[in-house]
């Protein structure tokens, strides 16, 4: 039955979402992997019953299932070219909890760092900790066996479950738990009885081949689980079976979780070698002295983690000289007298092995100590991000998960992998290494450009040679990210003929009709097929016209194709606390509000696979979906900090935008949001009659049509005594530009009128700088924000033009707004390519960062009094995106008995005009209602709520009745206390 027909019997029935354009299909079609296949049709269940319809439509329609909760598999396991059912948005609730028992039912949608945060008050966690726990759903761990840092201590998911309830291919529902040998078995229905009764006929039948077989290994996760069917575990516990199987044999609806006491203190040790072989040669060693965990990073992480600004800090903090590699160690005893102890062990262990500092304390290895929470935390980030980092390479070659993480013996470990590095240099390229070196888990990614015929039978030479290695030294060849399109291919190298009829067995006994997830663990295709490679035979971006600078990247478009390519779908962006991206995903919980389903969407669309005039990339940029896709893109810039592999979604906006205006021109909206800075002049001198629309509702509501502005929403005032620009102010020893920004300009005047005492304050001759005809200068970033690309590229010439003469003496550029300022270090590096626009761009600061460096050299003459005795502070999002906030703070650090609490949180929701949009209130209101609204309103009365960004002090203003200030206000009034 044709798709038609699935799409049109969902629609009846479901109550969550059905996707079936080719937009939503083309989100769901990738994974972490290199693979890609389309889905007819997504389901975003909103309940069980809607799991139970899918499952009987996809019967009926003759249409394949696959289960999906974070898409971050390494191994193609949650891509397929059936029906995708999406369990992450509504299917994520902590069902029960037992705290005495440590015991917890949850739905598998949830995501596994949400978990924690509902255990932590509790004092309990699950233990399990991947490193992409910020997305990866209890669901998908189960399906995938995964295992996580701390498993020589904890065990993998499969030792953690405890039962599940499953939905079988056929519809019924069964509970997956501990069955002893020749029990009652009167709670079940014939057909149960008869599937169990069977299995454990496998596992007597079976014992020894599986005893011969199976890999001993702790970290064995490929294949399914027929050691947990033999009698002599008693008692048998069938979820096990299910654990690893990766959706293949029935359907997921509750997992009963083992919990464990939350770590009380922790130590790290982190352990430097001059070569590879020496690291891993001394993890057996080392784990005598009972470990938590024992990762390694290698030289190269280390390189490319230095070229990332989010994690410069924490490598100049831990890494001393140039080691080839790292092995963190961590001890998380209850008494952390035990736990300094085995740090001094560590070092003595390292000692004997012959690995202590030198005089210079940098060349022949030794350890760097990490006691601290923040240290760690610094430390643990850099580590988790390990996979991403490595992905972050601007090139087509990009390390390649297929060997990824094979797993042998301490003791075998470092001959093996310098066997496998043998094999890779015979194949003309290197590996990249981390991770699990506490259970010889080693994730290694050899680097390949998979858009090439020869790369693609270079991996599939690599995989034999690799695997065959693996079977020398007795390992596993799946040791945590499963088997997928990837692995399932070489079960029957890895486990012989016989083992692999017993998986297609158990498959058929679950799955007669091969419904749920084909292809995965058994009848698997080639692993170096290229119809299933994201990027096929097929593959090509034509016609791309860019209109900024992407030079850092290849491809179409000036490189913009490289850098939308940039993407590895590692889903860093759907986490839901901490940081900053993404923010609209954060209330909507849809794909399509992700970076990477952003950057899906565009590079499917360029490339002609979303049914959108595939002659042309840019028409296909300019289409109604994409603009859909783009809408709720606040342009916060947290991805291109936040995203390990520097997805820069917020200036692929821009590219966007001025597509559509090619096509379609500028909406009215667009021409009120963009020419702000052109017909500002005019509309401050009659300010009186502009502001009368906030005044007058029915005038609100009467210009909402034509404006699209919310007539729910006040927009900012104008005001008559706007900041004048032109000549100096002050007569200090020192010079600086004061950048009188838009909209500080022509709504808060007095915000420059603080920065010029500031400023003075500080001895400093004040330029207020002008155009040659005397308007004001412009950064151009509302012509930005609409995709009016020539149009801000002019202004940022004219700018350029007035402040270089200044840069070039060395006199720093400052400015108050955030989104203005900055778009000088990061914008116009790409409108205005060249050797001025670094001269200006290095000069730019936001003037708590001029206030900051002042205070580094003990030389910023301010006296100041308390204003407050608490601060509360919200950072603008492009301040957190640049790494602005620790001056920020810094610079409130000057107040004496002044404590400044940082609220955590992400976007506003005001995002510049998104906020005042009818369209995107609503969306704007949530935003702010996450984290922010909440830390506002719990606030002692008194508290100062300190707030850059011109849109943030509006959206606190509009939601919280409160009046937040700038940062240069507060510095200002402590002056001014002062004199």
């Amino acid at each position: 039955m044709p798709s038609k027909d699935l799409e049109e019997i969902l629609k009846k029935e479901i109550s969550g979402e059905v996707l079936f354009d080719h937009f939503s299909r083309g989100r769901y079609a990738t994974d972490a992997s290199v693979y890609q296949m389309m889905p007819q049709g997504v389901v975003v269940a909103r309940n069980r019953n809607d799991v139970q319809i899918c499952l009987q439509a996809a019967r009926e329609c003759d249409v394949s299932i696959v289960a999906r909760g974070g898409g971050t598999s390494q191994c193609g396991q949650t891509v397929n070219s059936g029906l995708v059912i999406d369990y992450s948005k509504y299917l994520n609730q902590v069902l029960s909890l037992d705290v005495e028992n440590r015991r917890c039912v949850v739905e598998p949608g949830i995501v596994l760092d949400e978990l924690n945060r509902y255990l932590k008050p509790h004092g309990l966690w699950f233990p399990v900790d991947v490193s992409t726990a910020s997305r990866a759903t209890i669901g998908g761990m189960t399906a995938n066996n995964s295992c996580g840092q701390r498993s020589v201590y904890y065990g993998t998911m499969r030792d953690n479950v405890c039962s599940v309830d499953a939905l079988m291919a056929d519809g019924e529902n069964f509970h997956f738990g501990e069955i002893q040998i020749n029990q009652n078995q009167s709670t079940m229905t014939g057909a149960q009885r008869e599937l169990v009764a069977t299995l454990q006929g496998v596992g007597e039948r079976e014992a020894d081949e599986i005893a011969a077989r199976f890999p001993k290994v702790q970290r064995r996760v490929g294949g399914y689980n027929l050691d947990a069917l033999v009698a002599s575990q008693t008692p048998v516990n069938l979820s096990h079976l299910l654990v690893g199987s990766e959706g293949t044999l029935a359907l997921t609806e509750r997992v009963e979780l083992k919990l464990s006491p939350l770590p009380v203190n922790k130590v790290l040790g982190v352990c430097h070698f001059p070569t590879f072989y020496q690291a891993m040669d001394s993890a057996q060693h080392l784990i005598g002295l009972e470990p938590r965990a024992i990762e390694l990073v290698d030289s190269t992480m280390i390189a490319l983690a230095r070229d990332i600004d989010i994690y410069k800090p924490a490598i100049s903090q831990f890494v001393r000289g140039e080691p080839a590699a790292l092995l963190l160690v961590e001890f998380a005893f209850d008494n952390q007298s035990r736990n300094i102890e085995s740090l001094k062990l560590l070092s003595e262990r390292m000692s004997d092995l012959g690995f202590n500092w030198n005089g210079n304390g940098d060349q022949l290895g030794g350890v760097v100590e990490a006691i601290d929470a923040a240290s760690q935390s610094a430390i643990a980030e850099v580590r988790t991000a390990g996979l991403n980092i490595m992905m972050s390479m601007k090139s087509d070659g990009k390390p390649v998960s297929f060997v990824e993480d094979c797993a042998v013996e301490l003791q075998d470990l470092a001959e093996y992998t310098r066997e496998l590095t043998e094999v890779f240099r015979k194949y003309g390229t290197e590996g990249t290494w981390y991770a699990h070196a506490s259970v010889g888990c080693l994730h290694v990614r050899p680097v390949l450009n998979l858009k090439l015929d020869k790369d693609a039978e270079t991996m599939r030479a690599i995989a034999d040679e690799a695997f065959d290695l693996v079977l020398k030294y007795k390992g596993s060849h799946s040791g945590e990210h499963g088997d997928g399109l990837s692995r399932s291919e070489f079960h029957e190298k890895m486990f012989g003929t016989r083992m692999i009829e017993n998986f297609k067995e158990v498959k058929r006994l679950f799955d007669p009709d091969g419904l749920l997830n084909p292809g995965k663990i058994t009848n698997a295709p080639a692993m170096n097929d290229r119809s299933l490679f994201r990027y096929n035979e097929t593959y090509e971006v034509k016609d791309l016209t860019n209109r900024l600078d992407w030079s850092a990247w290849t491809g179409a478009g000036g490189g913009l194709q490289g850098a939308v390519e940039m993407c590895n779908n590692n889903g860093a962006c759907r986490k839901l606390q901490g940081g900053l991206m993404c923010p609209s995903y954060r209330v909507t919980r849809d794909e399509r509000d992700t970076t990477r389903g952003r950057a899906n969407s565009l590079r499917l669309a360029m490339s002609g696979q979303l049914g959108v005039d595939a002659s042309h990339a840019s028409a296909a940029m300019a289409s109604d979906e994409m603009h859909q896709t783009m809408k709720l893109c606040v342009s916060c810039k947290g991805c291109k900090r936040e995203c390990p592999t520097g997805v820069d979604m917020a200036k692929m906006k821009i590219e966007v935008l001025a597509a559509r205006a090619e096509k379609y021109g500028f909406s009215t909206t667009d021409k009120l949001i963009g020419h702000l800075p052109r017909y500002a002049p005019t509309a401050a001198r009659a300010h009186w009659l502009m502001n009368l629309r906030n005044k007058l509702p029915l005038l609100a509501r009467a210009l909402e049509r034509s404006t699209g502005f919310s007539a729910q929403r006040q927009l900012p005032e104008w005001r008559g005594d706007w900041f004048r620009t032109g000549g100096t102010v002050g007569h200090g020893s020192r010079e600086v530009v004061l950048l009188a920004d838009t909209f500080n300009t022509w709504f808060e005047p007095n915000n420059l009128r603080d920065a010029v005492t500031v400023l003075n304050a500080m001895d400093y001759t004040v330029h207020l700088v002008q155009s040659s005809d005397g308007n004001k200068l412009c950064c151009g970033r509302t012509y930005l924000s609409t995709g009016m690309i020539d149009a801000a590229r002019i202004t940022a010439q004219t700018m350029q033009d007035h402040l270089l003469p200044y840069a070039k003496r060395g006199i720093a550029i400052v400015g108050l707004e955030p989104s203005c300022l900055l778009t000088l270090r990061d914008e116009h590096l790409s409108l205005l390519p060249g050797a001025n626009t670094n001269i200006v761009a290095a000069q730019a600061k936001l003037i708590e960062e001029f206030i900051a460096e002042h205070i580094e050299e003990n030389n910023h003459h301010l006296q100041l009094s308390s204003q407050a005795s608490k601060i509360l502070l919200h950072g603008h999002c492009h301040q957190k995106s640049f790494n602005v906030m620790p001056s920020i703070e810094k610079t409130l650090a000057l107040l004496p008995d002044t404590e400044t609490e940082v609220i955590q949180s992400s976007c506003c929701g005001m995002a510049g005009s998104f906020g005042y949009m009818k369209d995107t209130i609503e969306v704007s209101r949530k935003m702010a209602a996450l984290d922010l609204l909440p830390a506002i309103e719990s606030a002692e009365p008194g508290t100062i709520i300190v707030a850059s960004g011109t849109s943030c002090r509006h959206q606190i203003e509009s939601l919280c009745n409160q009046k937040p200030v700038h940062i240069v206000n507060v510095v200002a009034r402590s002056i001014a206390a002062t004199l």
